[in-house]
């Protein structure tokens, strides 16, 4: 080992003894590697032997003059690793990523024994990883990821006990995984062993990686078996993916790995149970009743249409999801069309925000039957972004973890939170309206344009015969519903101040004023509520939903107005206590103009309505809905019998306003703008511009 070492220095110092006698061993040994490789963008120009240590070099860093970081990627390096480099005895960190490297890893280079990262994917290094990896008991970070290396992982990594990122994908090591690789390596942050061809039993102990952050990725491997129940164990955060092995049996359904999505299991045809859509044994499947609701599932549902596709492409469904079963065909199709012409680039841990939309191309591995093109029209199947601004890679989106927001009789909504933290907030819309695509495109393309500060922006769509999606930023204080009454299950209720109210009405009216007279087609929202008032920082108003009547009635899924008026006529007859979700599902009880109860085409002057009983709301605290005694009215019902009934001011405004009490002249000014606002003629209602020039004049400084 070090003899050769040795004799390689001193080929070395023959060849350059006339130009490096001033220079350090240290220098010396990188001069070695200089000669090694090609460097055709001359990073290592400035490598000169006449220096007397190679602290000031391109690339090299120093600590008491002495190497402990060399750091070239994405150079075009061309070469192999000399095998002196493990005589650097302080090196610290290795850098060589992107790079056009080539050869085996030497084992010498494992003398570094102080090596704390050896970062070096993105190049063509091949053949086994040395055992002499277990000298290095400070490794921290072992990126091997897009090379040719292949033989099995070595049981001499398991003495790696501080490593916290293990990455080897897109390689092709073989094998099976060490006994107690869970235990032996309890420190891993980042376990990544994708696209390899491992194969046997998933640890047992796998489920000790308590530490993990992120992903867990097994696919694309032949790990065979079943699943251990160990990996319920790990965090819930932690995102597992053992998609595309040959596992078998039941999924277990503990700790981490309840409640999870099928998209984290596809590609075992030997998998079942929940969340799949296979049974297990004598499990008899029961089809979900038409009327099923989907709220006990809080994953991101999903399918893939089982009519002749390859057990490859077998997917599972949620169980008893009937509304959720579609969402994996979206999937699947953003899967397979990113895969045909997949061309990874991981130049740099930093660029994945960089990352963007683009639009697949027609992709022929994805068939039915083996032969069969699934669609003819490439378009209809494809993600669309409507911002140039979008900054996240769609990919991500099979592996993000996804939480139901809200759901409606037009849909559901989800917050899904993708691998590098980004969150978005899906609208799935449902599986109707085949032949309206064309219809769709122009509206949901038209809505796209629309900009406001106090109107969420719509930010992608997707279409296919089977899935609607519309994809917009996610607002992280939930909804205005939310901040004025609380929520079931929240454990704290922090009340609007009236200061943040009066922000709130005055953000809204001005992006109700933008809907009604900037907008290009002078738009009405039509279904303004509470509930479609999202609050961002600062408690800025975001008004969402706009335009999703239309978009769902083209894509089979909304209500018509004839129900709406059925359900307004049955509302008597369920007159009971009724929660704020519950009241606002039935024809957005209170919401709605008088006259929205005729079938007739909504004009701006039913938001002005709907405007003023959200002003109303928030002044009193009341929900739309109001018990007085044994029976009920609106909201807006109610506040006139409390000024026929003279009641004192007291008797109507929220409890959690009594701090406010200087407020009141204001208070008193926003009533009387809400009573203009839900005049029962609509002539006599103000327009929205008028509210807000009213509201402006108020003198609060809340804005």
């Amino acid at each position: 080992m070090f003899p050769f070492i040795f004799l390689h220095l001193l080929l070395f110092f023959t060849t350059f003894t006339p130009q490096v006698t001033s220079l350090n061993p240290e220098g010396y040994v990188l001069l070695t590697l200089k000669q090694s490789i090609t460097d055709p963008q001359g990073s290592m120009n400035n490598w000169n032997s006449s220096d007397q240590n190679p602290c000031s070099w391109n690339g090299i860093t120093c600590k008491d003059q002495t190497v402990v970081s060399i750091s070239i990627p994405k150079r075009k390096l061309h070469g192999s690793l000399p095998p002196s480099l493990g005589s650097l005895s302080n090196l610290r960190h290795l850098n060589f990523r992107n790079n056009q490297l080539f050869g085996t890893l030497p084992q010498d280079l494992f003398q570094a024994t102080g090596l704390q990262s050896l970062v070096l994917y993105g190049n063509s290094l091949s053949g086994p990883v040395p055992n002499e990896i277990q000298n290095l008991k400070y490794l921290q970070t072992l990126d091997l990821s897009q090379n040719i290396f292949y033989g099995s992982l070595p049981d001499s990594v398991l003495e790696c006990k501080r490593l916290k990122a293990l990455v080897l994908s897109r390689n092709n090591f073989t094998g099976i995984l060490p006994d107690g690789f869970g235990a032996g390596l309890s420190s891993l942050e980042k376990l990544d062993l994708s696209f390899n061809d491992f194969h046997g039993l998933i640890p047992g102990d796998i489920g000790k990686l308590s530490s993990l952050q992120g992903n867990l990725d097994l696919s694309h491997n032949h790990f065979s078996g079943s699943i251990p129940a160990s990996l319920g164990n790990l965090p819930e955060k932690v995102y597992i993916d053992l998609t595309y092995n040959n596992l078998s049996g039941s999924i277990p359904q503990n700790g981490a790995l309840m409640n999870r999505g099928p998209t984290a299991f596809i590609g075992n045809p030997g998998l079942c149970g929940p969340p799949l859509r296979n049974p297990c044994g004598s499990d008899v499947p029961v089809p979900a009743p038409a009327t099923s609701s989907p709220s006990s599932n809080p994953n991101f549902p999903g399918s893939v249409k089982n009519k002749g596709l390859s057990k490859g492409a077998v997917v599972g469904i949620v169980v008893g999801d009937l509304i959720g079963i579609c969402l994996l065909g979206l999937l699947f199709s953003f899967f397979y069309s990113r895969v045909c012409g997949f061309n990874q680039d991981q130049d740099d841990e930093n660029d994945v925000n960089n990352k963007g939309m683009k639009r697949g191309k027609e992709c022929f591995c994805f068939r039915k039957d083996g032969s069969e093109v699934l669609s003819d029209n490439v378009e209809q199947y494809d993600l669309v972004p409507l911002d140039s601004q979008v900054a996240f890679d769609l990919d991500e989106l099979l592996k993000a973890s996804a939480f139901v927001l809200g759901k409606s009789g037009i849909g559901i909504m989800y917050k899904v939170v993708l691998e590098e933290g980004l969150a978005l907030a899906v609208r799935r819309l449902g599986e109707g309206g085949s032949q309206r695509f064309k219809e769709f495109q122009t509206e949901v393309e038209a809505i796209g344009k629309l900009r406001h500060p106090n109107v969420a922006t719509l930010r992608a769509y997707y279409w296919s015969v089977d899935e609607k999606l519309l994809i917009y930023d996610y607002v992280p204080n939930g909804s205005l519903a939310t901040a004025i009454h609380g929520k079931v299950g929240l454990a704290t209720f922090v009340p609007l101040t009236w200061s943040d109210r009066l922000k709130i009405m005055k953000g809204t009216a001005r992006g109700v004023v933008y809907l009604h007279e900037f907008s290009p087609k002078k738009y009405v929202h039509g279904d303004l509520k509470p509930s479609n008032i999202l609050l961002g920082h600062d408690m800025t108003p975001y008004i969402s939903d706009f335009g999703l009547g239309r978009l769902a009635n083209i894509a089979g899924t909304s209500p018509t107005l004839q129900s709406n008026r059925v359900a307004a006529e049955k509302l008597q007859d369920r007159q009971k206590s009724l929660s704020h979700e519950t009241a606002t599902s039935i024809l957005g009880n209170g919401y709605q103009a008088p006259e929205a109860l005729k079938v007739v085409k909504p004009s701006q002057k039913w938001d002005v309505y709907s405007y003023g009983v959200i002003l109303l709301e928030m002044i009193t605290g009341r929900l739309p809905i109001v018990q007085v005694g044994n029976t009920e009215m609106n909201l807006v019902q109610w506040i006139q019998f409390c000024i026929e009934e003279k009641k004192p001011l007291s008797d109507v405004l929220d409890p959690y306003l009594a701090e406010d009490s200087d407020k009141e002249e204001e208070i008193i000014e926003v009533l009387k703008i809400a009573m203009a606002c839900v005049n029962s003629s609509t002539e006599k209602r103000p327009t929205m511009r008028h509210v807000l020039d009213a509201l402006d004049r108020l003198s609060v400084s809340s804005d």
